[in-house]
C-alpha cells in the first residue's frame, strides 16, 4: 500500500464525517447551549448531565449503549415499523452520530458559557426598543456569543477527529467503508504497517496543532 493510497480513503471519510457532525453541533449543540444558559425548565439538570456524560463515561461502554439503542433491533428503532428502521450501525451514519456524541459536551459547554455571559441588560434594552425575541437573538445574543460558539466547533471537531471507541461500536471499523483516520492508524499498527501509521499520525497531529493555534488566536485557550 503506497502512502497516498494509505491516507486517501480514511482522510476523505473523516472529512465527510466531521463536516456532518459539525453541522449537527452548530444546530443541536449550540441550541442546547443557549437553552441551558437562558431557560429554566423541568429536567434541565438531567439534560445537562446527559450532555456531559461523554466527558466521563468510557467511550466503549457509551458506544455499546448507543448500539443497544440504535441497532436494527435496538430499543429505540424497534418502536418504528420495519420499513422505517434506519441502518445506523456499521455505516457512515453511525460514524457521524459517534463523532457528534463524542464532541457534544465540548460544543455545548463553551456555547452555554458564552450565552450565560451575555449581559441581560443588553438583551432587555433591545427588547424595550421594539425588537422581537428572534431579532434580539440574531442581532445581540448570537454575535456576542460567537467566540464561544467558534471555540465549541473547533473543540468538538478536534474531539471527533480522534474518536475511536464510539466509532468502533457504531461504525464497525470496516476497511474501505467506515475506517476513519484514527481507526486507520489502529489497523495499520496491528498489521505492522508502521510507515502508513506514522503518516496518518503525523496528519492527525498537524490537524490538532492547527486547531490549537486557532483556539489561541481566538483567545479561547
Amino acid at each position: 500500500m503506497t502512502d497516498s493510497v494509505c491516507a486517501q480513503a480514511p482522510l476523505a471519510l473523516t472529512a465527510h464525517v466531521i463536516a456532518w457532525s459539525l453541522m449537527l453541533q452548530l444546530l443541536v449543540g449550540a441550541g442546547l447551549g443557549w437553552l441551558l444558559a437562558r431557560r429554566r425548565f423541568a429536567g434541565r439538570q438531567l439534560v445537562d448531565a446527559l450532555v456531559s456524560l461523554p466527558l466521563v463515561f468510557p467511550p466503549i461502554v457509551l458506544g455499546y449503549g448507543l448500539l443497544v439503542l440504535l441497532g436494527r433491533q435496538g430499543l429505540l428503532t424497534q418502536l418504528l415499523p420495519d420499513v422505517l428502521r434506519p441502518d445506523i450501525v456499521f455505516s457512515q451514519t453511525g460514524l457521524v452520530i459517534a463523532a457528534f456524541i463524542a464532541g457534544l459536551p465540548l460544543m455545548v459547554k463553551p456555547t452555554q458559557a458564552a450565552f450565560a455571559g451575555t449581559s441581560p441588560r443588553l438583551l432587555e434594552a433591545a427588547a424595550m426598543l421594539g425588537h422581537r425575541p428572534w431579532s434580539v437573538f440574531w442581532r445581540i445574543g448570537l454575535p456576542l456569543a460567537r467566540r464561544g460558539i467558534a471555540a465549541g466547533l473547533i473543540l468538538s471537531g478536534g474531539r471527533a477527529l480522534g474518536e475511536v471507541g464510539l466509532s468502533l461500536m457504531l461504525g464497525g471499523n470496516i476497511i474501505g467503508r467506515t475506517e476513519t483516520l484514527s481507526l486507520a492508524i489502529y489497523n495499520n499498527v496491528l498489521d505492522g504497517n508502521l510507515a502508513c501509521a506514522n503518516q496518518l499520525s503525523l496528519m492527525l497531529g498537524v490537524l490538532a496543532m492547527a486547531a490549537f493555534m486557532v483556539l489561541r488566536r481566538f483567545g479561547a485557550l
